[in-house]
């Protein structure tokens, strides 16, 4: 984001701190401007000819770039994947609680990697049935990255957000 003295452009099509449109003035213009009203000058785009500019309260332009730098290095972050653990034979309240849990870890950006532990070799098909039936509920937030996967004591799948 580009303020005040920074830009560069002889004329600048200018925004008003209200939103009103005050038209192509020049550089000098627009920051004799901005100091008068005791604002900053931003340029919002460098791509057009004159550049558009808008007045903006002082310090907000600097909070907005600020939350835009955050934002940017959260998305440059990779996806943690957060492990939820289930057993095959669950009851429905706690299949609502582990559900509701995956929900919003995957709603926050997290990847969410489902296990059920298996005690016994006769429990595979109601682990597969377990995973599917709640991948299929969180179809909305997430998609399966694998597919189930069930290898002696354990099956799952890992699911990332949409």
């Amino acid at each position: 984001m580009i303020m005040n003295e920074q830009i560069k452009a002889s004329e600048v099509l200018l925004t008003g701190a209200d939103g009103e449109d005050l038209g192509v003035v020049s550089r000098d213009e627009a920051l004799a401007l901005a100091r008068k009203l005791k604002v900053d000058l931003v340029c919002t785009s460098l791509l057009s000819s004159p550049p558009p500019c808008r007045l903006v309260g002082r310090g907000e332009a600097r909070d907005e770039r600020n939350r835009e730098r955050r934002e940017e290095r959260k998305r440059e972050q990779p996806a943690k994947v957060k492990e939820i653990r289930l057993t095959a034979h669950i009851e429905e309240h706690d299949y609502e609680t582990k559900r509701r849990q995956a929900d919003k870890l995957l709603a926050a950006g997290d990847a969410v990697q489902l296990t059920v532990k298996l005690t016994n070799a006769k429990e595979g098909p109601a682990a597969k049935e377990l995973l599917e039936r709640l991948a299929k509920d969180l179809s909305g937030v997430g998609k399966k990255e694998t597919g189930i996967q069930i290898s002696g004591k354990q099956a799952a799948v890992k699911i990332n957000p949409v």
